[in-house]
């Protein structure tokens, strides 16, 4: 299994679908495990759990900074 990919797998899921989101905010592991398909060890499931976090964290921030460049490029 590649982790990273995992990961970005899991991010482009979630940022397309707010139900998705709500259910990793309320039950990450679940909705992890369920999207994977597989019944993963705790410490590969808690790994993928705060990668995604950090990356859905540096996509927000991301987003945020665009648009404060956007609003100064008049």
């Amino acid at each position: 299994m590649d982790i990273k990919q995992t990961i970005n797998d899991l991010v482009k899921m979630l940022t397309k679908d707010p139900a998705l989101m709500k259910g990793f905010k309320d039950n990450p592991v679940k909705v992890i495990e369920d999207k994977i398909g597989i019944d993963l060890p705790d410490d590969i499931v808690n790994g993928i759990i705060e990668g995604v976090k950090g990356k859905l964290t540096l996509e927000s921030g991301k987003e945020a900074l665009e648009g404060l460049g956007r609003l100064f490029k008049k």
